[in-house]
């Protein structure tokens, strides 16, 4: 089926201005021969063909209008709040403890899935020309943001770890680069926090006094945890304060609060440990005998339960890094993720 260019032009030209320059009357498969492939690929094309393009239905189409959308002008109840878009929802979360009910804040990424080889789909880019800010992570964390930006070249974007003091990364591929996984240290995401204020006050000086409220309030609750984390650590025998994971997410906490990493690999590249990886854990487990090994939410475990078996060590569970939990689950915010992994790394470490 061949689809005039002219059918679905202004859709089109919302978000590639460049098709202006292209003859009308061109298929869309004309149009991809066309294009560069550096400005977009040929995925985006064909979702757009299909989200925006194709034809609808008169009675499908009669739904699409009806249904609500929070990121939508017309709505009366949300017309006048500023919407803010996350680049996963760890960030997304602390964004809403910040903005309260005076802003729309909303994660890209779904909860449970993997931000750092995440592929933005066409309705993220749907999504993202109506935000007024998006906040991401930086320190290499979202690879695809480039060239998603290039896409949504009118809005703005604020990097949330500015003023973190990086650790690098040891080891791998990303050796010297540094670690993306600042917010998992409270005492970073107190920087978070404040650039998450600043952001919202800019953006939005009518509520500031709402955002800096909300903002002290929070960052009061993250401090609590800081105080926890440092009490249950200082019970822990020295020699026996070590944090091993699949990811090496942990630089950050095991520098702030006193304790050794251990990982199988350094940043989520591969979802599969080498069998190199796997041994230079497993020689490290037993020369320090580490009563307890651990994984992340968001990768397959089944390494390090070999490393557990072939060590004789517990396999302690799995902390959240990347990505929140379900509503349902035990990380469904950020707090309750700080306080669940602090809880499963203490008890494995004494033995519980």
């Amino acid at each position: 089926m061949k689809i005039s260019f002219n059918n679905c032009k202004a859709r089109l030209l919302q978000y590639i201005p460049s098709l202006a320059m292209l003859p009308e009357g061109d298929s869309l498969r004309a149009i991809s021969r066309r294009l560069d492939a550096k400005r977009i690929a040929s995925g985006l094309l064909l979702g757009l063909w299909i989200s925006g393009c194709s034809p609808t239905p008169p009675d499908e189409q009669s739904q699409v209008n009806a249904t609500p959308n929070p990121t939508n002008s017309l709505n009366p109840v949300t017309k006048d709040k500023k919407v803010i878009l996350t680049t996963f929802t760890v960030i997304a979360d602390m964004g809403k403890n910040v903005a309260g009910d005076k802003a729309i804040v909303e994660s890209i990424v779904k909860p449970g899935s993997e931000i750092h080889g995440y592929e933005p789909t066409p309705s993220d880019l749907v999504r993202a020309q109506k935000a007024d800010l998006i906040l991401d992570n930086g320190l290499n964390l979202e690879r695809w943001a480039e060239k998603f930006y290039n896409n949504i070249p009118k809005v703005s974007h604020i990097t949330l770890s500015q003023g973190v003091q990086p650790v690098e990364v040891a080891e791998d591929a990303y050796k010297g680069k540094p670690n993306p996984h600042a917010w998992m240290s409270p005492q970073n995401a107190l920087i978070y926090v404040e650039n998450i204020r600043k952001a919202l006050v800019d953006l939005d000086p009518v509520n500031a006094d709402t955002y800096n409220t909300n903002a002290q309030a929070y960052s009061q609750k993250i401090k609590e945890i800081d105080q926890k984390l440092r009490k249950e650590v200082s019970v822990v025998p020295p020699d026996k304060r070590y944090m091993v994971s699949c990811e090496g997410a942990f630089s950050y906490i095991t520098r702030d609060y006193g304790l050794k990493e251990v990982y199988l690999w350094a940043v989520n590249s591969e979802q599969q440990a080498t069998p190199k990886q796997v041994e230079k854990v497993i020689n490290t487990v037993k020369a320090n005998k580490i009563p307890v090994v651990f994984c992340e939410s968001t990768v397959s475990d089944e390494a390090q339960r070999q490393v557990a078996r072939e060590t004789g060590a517990k396999f302690g569970g799995v902390f959240y890094v990347d990505s929140l939990s379900k509503p349902d689950g035990p990380a469904s915010t950020y707090l309750k993720l700080l306080e669940h992994n602090v809880t499963t790394l203490i008890k494995g470490l004494q033995g519980k």
